[in-house]
């Protein structure tokens, strides 16, 4: 599947598949694994993307095929396009300053960029490189409390109107690809050590000069000597809150101003009583199947739930989008937007900023070529009527 592209000639990759294909053959094993895998037997991954299969689009006739209206108000913005790149941690490991190719990426398109807790360049640097960001924020908690008061005060600081909460990896997910690739924390095995000597080009973008970056976000609270990828690894796994609750989410909802989203909700009774509390939004999501295996799929949870919160909430998803065309199921079925997690991270391990634009661009594309097809003239008009889901169809018949 190389063949098809040459040097930075972006415009010869024609599918996310073949972003992924590249992806894979430019990263060391560990750091491939590390992006593409899920937890245990990835069940849960799989499912993702088989839930999109399953469900099937209306097509009308005879409908003039205008530019179709793809703009969506969303959170007191208006988006060039349904959908952001969401909140994906340590994205130094695929390509020196990842975060800001992300960002550059996304704001060239006029969509927002969601930057993780876990980042390895702070919300100060993103901010001063790209100004014009629509820079949302995802949170973990923080057992000690000053500190994550710190992350908000700065959040704030650099101008963050939205800030998500990630409610499902108090505990990380059995990631069995990580134990088989290291034989302590951050030492590589002697396997993987050599394959990464046969992947130059990876070591200059990410190793030259100083190694594997730390966390940008939380070098401010290490000792001086550990701001290093071990440190910021260490004192994550020591300052995640696994104690998360309701409560919790109460205080921050009246500590913080702005829009206030809870990621990683599967069921409808969570998502009733984050709009109980006053939350603005929820997002759809397992976690890219990387946590709970055998959850429900994100698009599977979404049809569970807009039906209690569509209208009254901003109700986002993710996991699993690689086509426009499941774009437009998730809208029709209820979504307001889509985050981007693995998408634009396989372009980005490609090309930075380059191969980042280049998977929201074929998104784009997708996205406005199926509602043509679909005879559908605005984003708006998406909804189940839409849709066919011919496996319950079929299984109803018996």
């Amino acid at each position: 599947m190389r063949s098809f592209y040459r040097g930075r000639d972006m415009g010869r990759v024609h599918s996310i598949a073949e972003l992924t294909e590249l992806a894979r053959h430019r990263l060391p094993h560990f750091a491939w694994e590390y992006l593409s895998g899920g937890s245990e037997d990835e069940l849960t991954l799989a499912r993702n993307r088989a839930s999109f299969s399953e469900i099937h689009l209306h097509s009308r006739a005879l409908v003039p095929c205008h530019p179709p209206v793809i703009l969506r108000h969303l959170l007191g913005r208006e988006l060039a396009a349904p959908m952001l790149i969401g909140p994906t941690g340590y994205n130094g490991m695929l390509h020196r300053d990842a975060d800001l190719h992300l960002a550059r990426a996304a704001t060239a398109r006029g969509v927002p960029f969601c930057l993780s807790t876990v980042s390895n360049v702070s919300m100060e640097v993103i901010k001063a490189h790209v100004p014009e960001v629509d820079l949302w924020f995802q949170l973990y908690a923080m057992r000690d409390p000053d500190i994550q008061a710190s992350l908000l005060s700065r959040a704030q600081q650099v101008g963050v109107e939205t800030l998500l909460l990630t409610s499902d990896a108090m505990v990380l997910g059995n990631r069995e690809w990580d134990r088989r690739n290291f034989i302590r924390p951050r030492e590589l095995s002697l396997g993987n050590k050599l394959d990464v000597l046969r992947h130059p080009r990876w070591l200059h973008q990410v190793m030259w000069p100083n190694g594997l970056p730390s966390m940008g976000n939380l070098e401010p609270y290490l000792p001086p000597a550990e701001r290093n990828a071990l440190g910021s690894m260490k004192f994550i796994g020591e300052q995640m809150d696994t104690l998360l609750d309701w409560g919790m989410l109460a205080r921050l909802r009246d500590q913080w101003s702005g829009n206030l989203l809870l990621k990683g909700v599967l069921h409808p009774s969570d998502a009733e009583r984050a709009l109980a509390l006053g939350l603005d939004g929820v997002v759809v999501s397992n976690h890219g199947g990387r946590q709970l295996e055998g959850a429900i799929g994100s698009l599977d949870a979404l049809r569970l739930i807009a039906p209690v919160v569509k209208g009254k909430m901003a109700l986002l998803l993710d996991s699993g989008i690689r086509r426009g065309s499941d774009i437009a199921k998730a809208l029709a079925l209820g979504a307001d937007a889509v985050l981007l997690g693995r998408t634009t991270l396989y372009g980005v391990a490609v090309a930075a900023e380059q191969g980042a634009g280049r998977a929201l661009d074929l998104l784009r594309e997708e996205l406005t070529r199926t509602l043509n097809l679909m005879g559908c003239t605005d984003i708006q008009d998406l909804d189940p009527d839409c849709l066919a889901d011919l496996h319950s169809h079929f299984t109803g018949r018996g």
